[in-house]
């Protein structure tokens, strides 16, 4: 008996490395540690605040001496005005801006992207710490807060819920789908039709995105969450590129692939580290670093500008090209190897 058990696990374990299984196993784990690592930021140095300052603004000079010498915990960056700070905070440049209420005695205007984030608790409590250090309890130098996405956490967390959507549908559903037409010889069979790749092709992609779109719509209506004509039309615009851009690469990972388990394995594999480094580079400073190189944060960083913050189809227009060039790269090595029947 204990012999019979033995040889089925071993040969569990064979079947788990020739579908890929096993990879999820022992990479996930890995690539979590590290992703929460980075978020997490459990290194001893002080983490500094990028503040930004009006250069001609009526600030406290108290204020500004004090900024000025906390420069371990503060960095000042002078801005032309309160516009382009906001285009300095959107670039996830800075932490917030402070923005003088008329005189000095009036306090400042503290400008962030969120409301309830650590950054701001952050500015917040250095700055009052800074305050209370130098004039005990006068009035504070933030008078008010002004956050650039004023909205619930729904509505903020609506982006990250359509990435996983679209991301899903590329990495999950597709790269199956293709996999199991290929082992059924399904695909085979239909090339010998008048059929052309090609054709084959695009309807494939053409699924994925009328997928992509539809479910986002749904979830827009579920949430009750609406936009602006501008921004709906700039939206649907980065929906479509996504849908394919993302749909051409689950069928290129499909190709890749002989069965259905070992697309689903492949699939997971790419899922996780186009979704996390960009759903949570807000988070890290690291991974804010790490994120623009990746697809999946082309698509996340314009629909959460465009979502959250009224942000236009004009000042993504380098992210848009670029999930073109990248789904028509993946569609022609698609076709590459449906022209050589690779794995049919």
């Amino acid at each position: 008996m204990i012999r019979n058990v033995a040889i089925l696990t071993l040969n569990d374990l064979a079947i788990a490395c020739q579908n890929k299984s096993l990879y999820l196993i022992l990479c996930i784990p890995l690539f979590v540690f590290v992703v929460l690592y980075l978020v997490d930021g459990s290194k001893p140095d002080v983490q500094t605040i990028n503040i930004g300052l009006i250069e001609k603004g009526n600030y406290p000079p108290a204020m500004i001496q004090s900024l000025k010498s906390a420069d371990r915990v503060f960095v000042i960056s002078w801005l032309h005005s309160e516009a382009e700070g906001q285009r300095w905070l959107r670039d996830r440049l800075g932490d917030g801006i402070l923005v003088p209420n008329g005189t000095a005695a009036e306090g400042c205007t503290l400008i962030v992207l969120e409301k309830a984030s650590l950054q701001t608790v952050a500015v917040i409590e250095s700055v009052s710490g800074l305050q209370r250090a130098l004039e005990g309890k006068s009035r504070d130098w933030i008078a008010e807060i002004h956050p650039l996405q004023d909205s619930g956490i729904q509505t903020q967390m609506l982006p990250t819920w359509i990435l996983m959507l679209v991301l899903m549908v590329g990495f999950i559903i597709l790269p199956a789908q293709v996999a199991e037409e290929k082992e059924k010889k399904l695909l085979l069979g239909l090339l010998q039709t008048p059929i052309r790749e090609v054709e084959w092709l695009l309807a494939k992609v053409l699924f994925g995105t009328i997928s992509i779109v539809v479910s986002a719509l749904l979830l827009h209506v579920l949430m009750g969450v609406g936009f602006s004509i501008d921004g709906g039309l700039s939206y649907f615009a980065f929906l479509l590129a996504g849908g394919f851009c993302f749909s051409a690469c689950g069928i290129f990972v499909g190709f890749l692939c002989r069965t259905q388990a070992s697309a689903r394995t492949l699939g997971v594999l790419f899922y996780l580290p186009l979704l996390l480094p960009s759903a949570l580079a807000d988070y890290s400073k690291a991974l804010n670093g790490i994120a623009p190189f990746i697809p999946s944060y082309q698509f996340f960083r314009p629909i959460k500008s465009i979502l959250l913050e009224r942000g236009g189809f004009l000042e993504f227009l380098l992210e848009f090209v670029a999930l073109l060039v990248v789904g028509l790269i993946t569609f022609f090595f698609s076709y590459q190897l449906m022209k050589k029947r690779w794995l049919i």
